[in-house]
């Protein structure tokens, strides 16, 4: 049967407003499915509602958020299956290899569930003050997060950019790989179907190169990772654009999805928040 996936907003799966899609080809060219084209209207849906489930996920406590990304995993788990296929589909890896790079998925999700109540302790601090003050500096998540995926890593490289954005308390609008966009796809139905609230993660498919520039100049948009962009010249742009309200950009070299990915994505989606109190009141 010929499918065509739809986008990832809000909890919802809703078609294109503008009722285009395209077509995913295998590593060899077969077809495979067609995926819905996310207009700016898409984003724009997006970003709000990111922004409305940012109050109350950002609310929860570290403990609970790091509940729900090891759930993640756990559905995750449960569609392995599903997703070596996907996987090995898109990536034109053997059915051994793309169950490797579910496993190293998975066990991502798990890695950073357990970073959630561990942040504070390590990137936070007591400072010494000349004065009769205790003076704390705290972690805070910066708000909505736009990520244009890469577009070699269908589903490592979209956990690796998604889960140390939302761990910390932050909301997500992914746009996936253009060319790979069927495990992000799943990872959308893995959401809907773990204890994610709507509008923490939403799920784009489409072009970077056309979702990217209304991503970087929408004003509730916090911070912004370019890691989908390969053009020197588009990355250049989007932060031209993302100047105009200040955004954090994250623009990285070329990365290893397979290696250890340290603190640094979580260390980029964080503010810290310095509080003053005098001693004995």
């Amino acid at each position: 049967m010929r499918k065509t996936y739809k986008l990832y907003i809000g909890g919802a799966f809703p078609r294109s407003e503008s009722g285009r899609s395209y077509v995913v080809n295998d590593a060899k060219g077969k077809f495979l499915a067609n995926a819905s084209q996310a207009s700016r209207k898409d984003a724009r849906d997006a970003v709000v509602a990111a922004r409305k489930a940012f109050g109350g996920w950002h609310a929860r406590t570290a403990y609970n958020r790091g509940q729900v990304l090891y759930r993640i995993a756990e559905v995750m788990e449960g569609r392995h299956q599903q997703f070596s296929l996907e996987v090995s589909q898109s990536e034109g890896l053997s059915i051994a290899k793309a169950r490797a790079v579910v496993d190293a998925s998975i066990d991502r999700w798990v890695w950073y569930a357990g970073w959630a109540d561990k942040l504070a302790q390590v990137v936070g601090s007591s400072n010494p003050v000349a004065g009769p003050y205790f003076d704390f500096s705290l972690p805070e998540a910066t708000g909505v997060v736009a990520v244009l995926a890469p577009q070699d890593s269908s589903l490592l490289g979209l956990t690796s950019v998604i889960a140390p954005a939302i761990v910390s308390g932050n909301t997500v609008v992914a746009v996936s790989s253009y060319e790979r966009p069927l495990p992000a796809v799943t990872l959308g139905e893995v959401m809907a179907t773990s204890d994610v609230p709507g509008g923490v993660v939403n799920l784009l498919t489409g072009s970077a190169s056309e979702i990217g520039p209304w991503l970087a100049s929408h004003q509730d948009v916090n911070a912004i990772d370019l890691c989908g962009i390969s053009s020197e010249d588009e990355a250049r742009d989007l932060e031209i654009a993302s100047a105009d309200n200040l955004k954090r950009v994250r623009r990285p070299a070329e990365e290893d999805w397979t290696e250890d990915q340290g603190l640094s994505r979580l260390l980029n989606y964080l503010e810290l928040k310095t509080v003053w109190h005098p001693i004995g009141v």
